[in-house]
């Protein structure tokens, strides 16, 4: 059944309306019409069945048939603090790492990153549409927020389990070897640097604050191949 987006789905009545995008999608796209079956998501975790009751010009009305546990989310918390990339990589790191489980993104301005972070707004509302339209894709019924950007001495890991840094000059622990020394994790920080990596003085403040620095492998990664293979590793290690 095709996803859409609806924040309220869990109100009394059982009626859900549907206007704007999703609604376009619905009545111009896919040329739906009373009686065909949906699922609907919150955002929030929520996921039901729902059935097309009526469709006006720019309004779609459903009545929720079933409420559903996803199977989709992973048990394992992740948290991808992104430094801010050159244009036009963020939207692909975001759609990926979507794709792949990541519970939230939150960019991250360092030292060699180009932007500053000073973002419009008109531009984080588009990544949190690329979020979106990523989870609907793959079938989640959450969706990650890509938040507004901090500094890097701004960045808080201090709630997780675990805290890892990406970092090209360790040799001696691999993520992987590291990985498979703990458990019980539920919640992980994954920091990745930006096109020219970390300075110095960066990576021993991160260390210094309890980040933990791991090797991905050999070869060294761009920064927006990076957090897509460090993210395919944890959730191949750690979901069941």
């Amino acid at each position: 059944m095709r996803r859409f987006f609806a924040e309220e789905i869990n109100g009394t009545d059982g009626i859900v309306a549907l206007c704007g995008e999703e609604a376009h999608h619905i009545i111009s796209v896919l040329r739906m019409g009373v009686g065909d079956h949906v699922l609907l998501i919150n955002g929030d975790g929520g996921e039901c069945v729902a059935e097309i009751t009526s469709v006006a010009d720019r309004t779609v009305t459903l009545s929720i048939l079933e409420h559903i546990a996803s199977s989709a989310e992973p048990n394992v918390k992740v948290t991808l603090f992104q430094c801010l990339p050159k244009q036009g990589k963020m939207e692909l790191i975001i759609q990926k790492c979507v794709e792949l489980g990541v519970s939230e993104i939150v960019p991250v301005a360092s030292q060699r990153c180009i932007s500053d972070g000073n973002i419009k707004e008109s531009k984080l509302a588009r990544w949190n549409r690329v979020s979106q339209e990523a989870a609907k894709q793959c079938g989640r019924a959450s969706v990650p927020i890509v938040t507004t950007p901090v500094r890097l001495k701004n960045m808080d890991v201090s709630g997780f389990d675990i805290a890892l840094l990406a970092y090209e000059n360790e040799t001696e622990r691999t993520l992987k070897s590291l990985l498979r020394m703990q458990s019980g994790i539920s919640s992980v920080a994954i920091i990745i640097g930006p096109e020219g990596g970390f300075s110095p003085s960066e990576v021993e403040w991160l260390v210094g604050s309890g980040v933990v620095s791991v090797s991905l492998g050999r070869r060294i990664l761009r920064t927006e191949t990076a957090g897509i293979a460090m993210l395919a590793q944890l959730m191949y290690e750690l979901e069941d």
